[in-house]
């Protein structure tokens, strides 16, 4: 156990899809992407479940203006050596029309285990996701912001949601990859826990049985970190923007901070029953940011517009601490822009107005994906 004030710390990992440049096509990694990869980033890149997937993972970073630096140097290495093969890599949590049953999952010891554990539950998770850490070396600490950080993972799951798509359908979710990872054992929203130790009793019953390795198998939408003295936040879709990647870290560097903040004035925030948290997790699972969120205290459907602006002014002391306010109030973009899902449907519908084939208007959509990975970068 560690005490004194965290360093709020953050890093970011992030799962991509390598594509066709030309067709849009799901692809596998050539060995040979691999190799210069790893050449140019050493551990900060690893193959994923999938051999169509690649999967990066910046430093520990101060604050998210360095890790700004580190995620635009991964994502411009892995498009460039990516190119080298004809390839591409887009940040969208499903691919637009791909078919899960056409992929294979790489030939790994951790993977091959893993396809054993879950049977045919493994092979849809045709998926990517982003994971944002946070650093509270204090065991207790983390567990107490992770009690009252769950309470804003609707939030963090609508603006981030990607996922509109699965297998060439539109599923009328924004965010489809939550139903697919859903299906794993482990998942879902975490259980309100009263300690470290509670946590860790809890881990060692499953661990004792030889169920599961270590925590690390534990995929909770918010968790504490298996590797590190952080807390994980694991509910977002990867974002295909960097901008919006580093907005959403921004958004739970400065959670942790607040609800950390608020226990040295006596108060925290209100607790409530998971039962009600997922009713908002669905909210945003199906609606992204084009509808809102239950406001508990006012039982009512707040525009989530509203609950960023709210969000935005709740956190602004602690944003200028990090020293990432404009990354913060990049919310806005989000909303005015539109999520990835509307600007994905967005994209789909004009290619069809425009007398394109449904597989062509798909088609067009891997393009704007491609096109805004490379934004920025």
């Amino acid at each position: 156990m560690v005490k004194g004030n965290p360093s709020f710390s953050i890093g970011i990992e992030e799962e991509y899809l390598l594509v066709d440049r030309e067709t849009g096509d799901l692809a596998e990694a050539p060995e040979a992407l691999m190799e210069a990869c790893k050449a140019d980033l050493d551990e900060q890149v690893s193959p994923e479940f999938l051999q169509c997937q690649i999967e990066i993972g910046t430093n520990v970073c101060a604050d998210v203006g360095q890790a700004r630096e580190d995620l635009i140097r991964l994502r411009s290495a892995v498009a460039r050596h990516a190119a080298d093969h004809g390839l591409a890599p887009i940040a969208a949590a499903c691919h637009p029309f791909s078919d899960w049953k056409e992929q294979h999952h790489t030939d790994k010891d951790r993977y091959n285990d893993l396809r054993r554990d879950l049977g045919g539950v493994a092979r849809r998770l045709l998926i990517c996701g982003m994971h944002v850490h946070v650093g509270i070396p204090d065991q207790e600490d983390r567990i107490d912001v992770m009690n009252q950080l769950s309470y804003f993972l609707p939030h963090l799951l609508a603006l981030s949601a990607s996922s509109p798509f699965w297998q060439g359908e539109d599923t009328g979710l924004a965010s489809y990859r939550l139903s697919v990872f859903d299906n794993l054992p482990r998942t879902g929203l975490p259980p309100q826990l009263w300690s470290w130790a509670e946590f860790q009793r809890s881990v060692d019953a499953i661990v004792d049985l030889g169920l599961i390795e270590d925590a690390s198998k534990i995929w909770w939408d918010l968790r504490p970190s298996a590797k590190f003295p952080t807390i994980e936040a694991r509910i977002c879709d990867v974002s295909p923007k960097v901008e919006t990647a580093l907005t959403i870290a921004a958004l739970v560097q400065c959670l942790a901070r607040f609800l950390w903040r608020m226990k040295g004035r006596n108060q925290r925030w209100r607790i409530y029953d998971n039962f009600l948290i997922s009713e908002n997790r669905w909210m945003a699972q199906r609606y992204g940011a084009t509808r809102g969120l239950i406001d508990f205290g006012q039982r009512e459907i707040i525009p989530v517009a509203h609950l960023v602006e709210e969000l935005i002014d709740l956190l602004a002391e602690d944003a200028e601490a990090l020293g990432c306010t404009a990354e913060l109030e990049g919310a806005r973009d989000i909303i005015l822009g539109g999520t990835s899902a509307e600007r994905q449907r967005r994209v789909f519908t004009d290619a069809v107005e425009a007398d394109l084939s449904r597989d062509e208007a798909l088609r067009e959509v891997v393009r704007s994906l491609i096109a805004e990975f490379h934004e920025g970068l």
